[in-house]
């Protein structure tokens, strides 16, 4: 299928819809989090503790966002109203935001309906790649002129996160209900290897020196740790509640992962693949995000609508942050 692309700009007519003054964003950065439920795209001040800002996605719904390099911008996949593998809509575009100007500024239109949902951009070549579910594959997308340049597949149905290596060589994708990940070339645009994992598995994760991939069986509670280099199942590693969302600290010591059907955050200690920390907080855990200096990790909480602020030092939780309904994917967009 072929994908057409569209970039709409802001109408006079939306002015109450969006806000449009511009504002300063904060030096230290912002915490980006995706509302479900709100389908707003939720701006929080994490020195001030605060929510500052949403912007209304203007769709039904985006799950998870990415900001660009130079923190400006955010870019939204709306999903659609359902969970992944459950009937609903099939969202078809991706929201561009101006993260100064608090409002939509472009969307990127799919053509059809193909659930986008994960976005990552490319390390070294900057582009947009996002997880484009009902059609097997990722899609790339040029971000500054929002035009859709290729598409790599997956061969594997529910394809629905995405790590990409340090390098951007080499995509890993979570695939849901056939419990595999697949290993992609992203220069080539075609599939490596197909991995068997579990019987059902949901998100990925990369570790810093992207020796490891991490992803976490939904049948029981245990970690899956793929070695890139053979790309295989190395070893489990037991956790006390079924994982979810998973980060690596940028040191490469620990890997954070949210246990939400415990309501609980797990440590791993990747220098012996075991769990060193438990952190209790609010229910359903679900995204995790450890800020690029490494001093805090942030954990969504769907059900109370919070963000969880972890200190990496002590790990424990040091506050929570009031954010939209059903906050879920999160993404750091850098200060000025």
């Amino acid at each position: 299928m072929k994908h057409s692309h569209i970039f709409l700009p802001l109408l006079a007519g939306l002015a109450g819809v969006f806000v449009v003054n511009a504002v300063e964003l904060p030096a230290n950065g912002l915490l980006l989090v995706a509302n479900k439920g709100d389908h707003t795209l939720g701006l929080i001040d994490t020195a001030a503790g605060k929510m500052i800002a949403t912007v209304a996605e203007d769709g039904v719904t985006g799950h998870e966002v990415v900001a660009s390099p130079d923190g400006k911008r955010a870019f939204v996949p709306i999903y659609g109203n359902s969970g992944v593998g459950h009937a609903g809509t099939d969202g078809q575009l991706i929201r561009v935001i101006d993260l100064e100007k608090r409002s939509v500024v472009g969307t990127v239109n799919l053509g059809q309906g193909v659930r986008p949902h994960c976005a990552v951009i490319g390390p070294k070549n900057g582009l947009l790649y996002v997880t484009t579910e009902l059609e097997n594959s990722v899609t790339m997308i040029d971000p500054q002129t929002l035009k859709i340049i290729g598409t790599i597949p997956t061969g594997q149905s529910e394809a629905h996160m995405l790590a990409l290596s340090s390098d951007g060589k080499r995509g890993y994708t979570a695939n849901v209900a056939p419990g595999t990940v697949s290993v992609l070339d992203l220069e080539a645009k075609k599939v490596l290897a197909v991995i068997p994992v579990c019987k059902n598995t949901q998100r990925i994760s990369l570790s810093m020196n992207d020796r490891w991939v991490f992803t976490s069986d939904q049948t029981q509670p245990r970690l899956a740790v793929i070695d890139t280099q053979t790309n295989g199942v190395s070893r489990w590693i037991e956790m006390p509640g079924t994982g979810y969302g998973s980060a690596p600290t940028p040191d490469g010591r620990w890997l954070v992962i949210a246990l939400p059907k415990i309501n609980q955050v797990a440590v791993i200690d990747l220098a012996t693949m075991r769990v060193a920390h438990t952190l209790d907080v609010p229910p359903s855990p679900q995204e995790v995000l450890v800020r690029p200096d490494g001093a805090e990790a942030y954990v969504s909480c769907d059900t109370s609508s919070q963000i969880a602020v972890m200190d990496t030092k002590t790990w424990t939780v040091k506050k929570l942050i009031a954010a939209g309904a059903g906050a879920d994917g999160l993404a750091w967009a850098k200060g000025k």
